[in-house]
């Protein structure tokens, strides 16, 4: 059936259809603007685990979500397809993680892990962990080289750094509008070199990258604190406690929006970790902080960046609970078409495809 016939024969104010697609969309792969490629990766999580299957429970979440967008007329048909986690990443997932969790316990009780046994966990999880970043980079190469924009769904925070490196080939400068409570930029964080830990401290070498600009932050170790010091502005931290004392001292969450997209180049990538936002909303997220964005602000931030005239070309959301949350689910699924659909009119806006 061609796009427009489906157009003519779905139902927008219908039932939410359990078909497998996100929000119960009709669209295939190759009639979609946009493609949400789920990484099922949990491995490195250093609190809560779970997030592996957060893609899934976001697809099956999603069907309770109604269609209209207050800001997007007739979002629904701007043509997104929600491509479902692979099974056998997701067993080797499980595989590792078990590997995984029973190093952390040894270093957080003090156990001896320079041991060969220890060691060989240690290498093992570093080459998955790379085999997974060398999985996702082929695969966003082959959609984008289909002239499809790409949004990531995790699994950990660790799982975009392949996309990224993929982007980096295409744009020749962009930044990153990083929305989380953490920094991610500790060194192979317990070891590991792509930790959910390190994702941006991973990314800090890829040359096309001009700025990250943080918000939300509020949990933070003394080095993330010098990394950002000594990047001479190419990182740009609006914690959480200047987002709120702003606030406190009279000033609007507009003001400090405009504020924070000043520092964003014309092209931007968003890494939306759910844990940005206030722990009521992700309360099965990986590692949950007190405090956070609003889900009413972090969705006016997302639009103020498109309304600025600047270009999203790709985004992720990571560590949304996985299976058996609903809440998490409902939350991420919501937070995931807001960002598909800025994306994709960000593109019709300012640089159609």
């Amino acid at each position: 059936m061609k796009k427009e016939k489906k157009f003519e024969s779905f139902n927008p104010n219908g039932v939410g259809l359990n078909n497998g697609h996100f929000i119960g969309l009709p669209f295939n792969e190759k009639e979609a603007k946009i493609v949400l490629f789920s990484v099922p990766w949990d491995v490195t999580v250093s609190y809560g685990e779970g997030t592996a299957t957060a893609p899934q429970n976001i697809l099956e979440c999603s069907i309770q979500l109604d269609l209209y967008d207050e800001d997007i007329e007739e979002a629904w048909k701007l043509g997104i397809f929600f491509k479902p986690s692979d099974k056998e990443w997701l067993r080797t997932n499980h595989e590792y993680r078990l590997k995984s969790k029973e190093y952390i316990e040894a270093l957080e009780n003090g156990i001896d892990i320079d041991t060969e046994y220890f060691q060989n966990i240690r290498r093992e999880i570093n080459q998955i962990c790379f085999d997974l970043k060398t999985y996702v980079y082929h695969n966003a190469k082959l959609i984008l080289s289909k002239n499809k924009l790409l949004g990531i769904v995790g699994g950990e925070h660790s799982v975009p750094l392949g996309a990224i490196e993929a982007l980096a080939e295409q744009y020749e400068a962009f930044g990153i509008l990083q929305i989380d409570a953490h920094c991610d930029l500790r060194a192979a964080y317990e070891g590991f070199t792509y930790s959910h830990a390190s994702i941006f401290y991973n990314v800090l070498p890829i040359e096309s990258i001009k700025k990250i600009v943080q918000v939300g932050i509020r949990d933070s170790c003394q080095e993330e604190v010098e990394r950002i010091q000594e990047s001479e502005d190419r990182i740009i931290c609006f914690s959480n406690q200047q987002i709120q004392e702003h606030q406190f001292l009279g000033n609007s969450f507009d003001s400090l929006c405009t504020k924070i997209i000043e520092q964003l180049p014309q092209s931007v990538y968003i890494s939306f970790d759910i844990d940005g936002l206030q722990p009521n909303l992700c309360p099965n997220t990986g590692t949950p902080v007190p405090g956070g964005l609003t889900f009413d602000e972090a969705i006016y931030l997302i639009k103020e960046v498109v309304l600025s005239g600047r270009t999203i070309i790709g985004f992720d959301l990571c560590e949304v609970g996985g299976l058996g949350n609903e809440w998490d689910g409902n939350v991420g699924a919501r937070v995931l078409y807001k960002l598909a659909n800025w994306t994709i009119k960000s593109h019709e806006s300012n640089a159609p495809l």
